[in-house]
């Protein structure tokens, strides 16, 4: 049950507090809670965003500016969509802002995607031997953008749960590689937790500059963290 506190005065006040139901885990009815008093939350649903995340990837871009008109952006992992959601507007996917350059937007993910305006999606796993080739021909070319906002499903142990999200990140990035132009961007979510240090030096190896970011969107409490990796070499540094 969802009741909404009052003031003295009789006027509702933002907060809404949910009630604890017969079945439901404490931890479910505070998961409730937490959402329906998210601004991020309502934002996406005043906005039409498929999810609170769609923030993450545009505060991002608003401060690293990679998501520009004519772009060419591969979204790993991209159920709901909307990260695809934010790129579309950004690369201009649909050539609604007239003068400017057309860019693409694929969306990749083990699991069937619901259609979303202006991007492509397939299921794919981006791992299988074959998947970077499949996406530069869908593509018409090679990326101007990597992004993922993948995390391994949870096994409840926090350190497990780095690890296995930085070796997902590992293989996203290794990924990129294979389908990023040079000068592109790579851009994703780890956990802080101490295992990074592989992951960055393995990034500046491949990129000119390379970030650790936490976004506003990202909640407080979360230990969510985003690497921007951009400038893309396709030789890495050191080799001829």
């Amino acid at each position: 049950m969802v009741e909404k506190k009052t003031s003295g005065r009789g006027q509702r006040d933002l907060r809404v507090k949910v009630k604890s139901a017969r079945g439901r885990k404490l931890s479910s009815t505070l998961w409730l809670e937490r959402q329906l008093n998210d601004p991020y939350v309502k934002r996406a649903q005043a906005e039409g965003y498929r999810g609170r995340a769609a923030f993450k990837i545009l505060e991002l871009d608003d401060k690293y500016r990679f998501l520009v008109p004519g772009a060419r952006v591969v979204d790993l992992g991209c159920a709901p969509g909307g990260w695809c959601q934010i790129a579309v507007k950004r690369v201009n996917a649909l050539g609604d802002k007239k003068g400017k350059a057309v860019g693409r937007v694929l969306g990749v993910d083990l699991q069937e995607i619901d259609p979303i305006a202006g991007a492509e999606t397939h299921q794919l796993d981006f791992m299988e031997d074959d998947a970077d080739e499949k996406v530069k021909e869908w593509l018409g070319g090679p990326a101007d953008v990597v992004m993922s906002d993948m995390a391994a499903a949870s096994s409840g142990h926090k350190q497990t749960d780095h690890l296995r999200i930085i070796a997902l990140c590992e293989a996203a990035a290794y990924f990129a590689f294979d389908v990023l132009d040079d000068g592109g961007t790579f851009v994703a979510k780890v956990l802080a937790g101490g295992a990074e240090g592989e992951l960055q030096k393995l990034l500046k190896q491949r990129f000119t500059k390379v970030a650790n970011v936490k976004p506003p969107a990202s909640r407080s409490n979360s230990s969510e963290k985003f690497v921007v990796a951009t400038g893309f070499r396709a030789t890495p540094e050191g080799n001829s």
